[in-house]
């Protein structure tokens, strides 16, 4: 087991300078690699951060973006639905005075008409007394064998022409 012993055995200073070496990589290592690397950790922790940060930034401005565009929308739809119901409201209104004066104007003719017939009406009854009175006094004149003057031949026409409307 000497052997074994000698091969496994520790010694104190080779163990000493074992750790020393150890040590002293550590404080290298320490000062030199871990700093660095933890600082360019950080760095790309920060640079990650920074970049969720931006994306949530911009995923909130896109909502804000896409609420404001569906506020216009909807202010753009009701605008539209205001603008169409005024112009039925305006073309009803129009059909409504167009159709007022389209009666007034029937209105009017239907009266010019009435008031022509009535004219014609008494223009023919006019001219068909004055062709009686003119035939009876002819016919009176040949009868009686005299004249009669103006006002009794029109005395006897209208008495001639009311028998004639009783008649009927």
């Amino acid at each position: 087991m000497g052997q074994f012993e000698a091969f496994v055995g520790v010694n104190f200073w080779t163990a000493l300078f074992v750790l020393l070496n150890t040590l002293t990589i550590y404080f290298v290592a320490k000062k030199f690699l871990f700093g660095p690397v933890m600082k360019i950790i950080h760095d790309r922790q920060k640079e990650i951060d920074d970049m969720y940060l931006q994306a949530d930034q911009t995923k909130d401005q896109a909502e804000q973006l896409r609420v404001d565009y569906e506020e216009k929308l909807l202010a753009a739809q009701q605008t539209s639905d205001r603008l169409v119901k005024e112009a039925v409201a305006r073309g009803k209104s129009r059909e409504e005075e167009i159709i007022r004066q389209a009666n007034r104007e029937a209105d009017a003719i239907r009266e010019k008409a009435s008031a022509d017939i009535a004219r014609e009406k008494k223009q023919a009854v006019n001219d068909a007394k004055n062709e009686i009175s003119s035939l009876a006094m002819e016919i009176a004149g040949k009868v009686v064998g005299q004249s009669l003057d103006a006002a009794r031949q029109e005395q006897l026409v209208d008495s001639f022409l009311e028998e004639l409307g009783e008649q009927q």
